[in-house]
């Protein structure tokens, strides 16, 4: 995120998904030959792998790029990263994949806690003390009365990106629960590679046909922080999320991406001197508890389930032991 948008102001969105995609997708294929995995072998694998790429590849960072051209890095995670939610119910609803009151829980909390990191002072304020002119509406106090009808404030919404931001989630979201089939028919990190080729030619050819200068204005550094979001940021971060998601728990591993506002605090604090406030290091706190809370639920459910009889009677064999 930190790397695409300092980007933006020199090259176009459409360019910089596409760049995101297709080299890493080449990448990640060559480390799939050379550790000699299987290529896909039948039609349903390549249909499964093209709904793949149009969903998280296509779809995804398109919302992404257009998106955190309108918005701050902060709030667009914040939206990024309300994905866990739509990932969890989907697992709940497709796998039946058991999530608990520990699990709902550590959402809730991971929700809350981003919230606090990457919305506006403004707006936290508002929620935290709603006066009675905002009738308890708290973020809303702010929207011009010329936004007052709906289509208006739809219209504002996209044009500020939020809605963008909201899409690409929703797609990362979808893309998480198809990687799951799309395992089924062909080796996950070749899916992985193909579905970023596919997906990333759509964008290239929008920005060709939308968009001028996409390159001419890239000095050094900035193919350098290019180079950094194609390879690190999708090449091997694409690789692992959806080896792992082809593995284990679709909800649990989610929840591992609301360390992304955190980390963008981090390297905003590094890079850019950016100080955090109280409230924020109160969102980072609640962020890593929901991070165990989602990832332990299954320990933390049995052990309440466990009687305090069936407790003394365990320690204490375990000392006899």
């Amino acid at each position: 995120m930190v790397a695409m948008k300092g980007v933006m102001p020199q090259t176009t969105p459409f360019f910089v998904a596409g760049v995101r995609l297709v080299p890493a997708g080449v990448f990640v294929l060559l480390f799939c030959m050379l550790t000699g995995r299987s290529q896909p072998r039948t039609l349903l694998a390549w249909l499964w792998i093209a709904l793949f790429g149009l969903v998280d590849a296509a779809l995804f960072q398109g919302f992404l790029a257009e998106g955190l051209v309108r918005t701050s890095a902060g709030l667009g995670s914040v939206m990024i990263d309300s994905q866990p939610l739509a990932v969890a119910v989907l697992s709940l609803l497709l796998f039946g994949e058991k999530i608990g009151l520990w699990g709902w829980l550590g959402l809730g909390i991971g929700v809350f806690g981003i919230s606090l990191i990457g919305l506006p002072d403004e707006w936290i304020v508002a929620l935290l003390h709603p006066n009675s002119e905002s009738l308890g509406l708290g973020m809303l106090v702010n929207i011009p009365r010329e936004f007052a009808d709906v289509k208006a404030v739809i219209v504002n919404l996209f044009d500020r990106g939020l809605w963008l931001m909201l899409l690409a989630a929703l797609s990362m979201a979808v893309g998480t629960v198809i990687s799951r089939f799309v395992s089924r028919h062909v080796d996950p990190v070749v899916a992985t590679g193909w579905h970023m080729i596919l997906g990333g030619l759509p964008l290239f050819v929008l920005s060709g046909t939308l968009e001028t200068q996409q390159w001419q204005n890239l000095d050094l550094s900035s193919w350098m922080a290019l180079s950094y979001a194609t390879i690190f940021g999708s090449a091997i971060a694409y690789g692992l999320f959806f080896y792992f998601a082809s593995r284990g728990s679709l909800t649990s591993l989610s929840s591992l991406t609301f360390l992304t506002p955190v980390f963008a605090l981090l390297f905003g604090n590094l890079f850019l001197s950016e100080m955090l406030q109280p409230h924020q290091w109160l969102g980072v706190s609640l962020t890593l508890v929901s991070i165990y809370l989602v990832n332990q639920r299954d320990k933390l459910g049995k052990l309440l389930k466990l009687q305090p009889a069936d407790v003394e009677a365990s320690t204490k064999l375990n000392l006899d032991n």
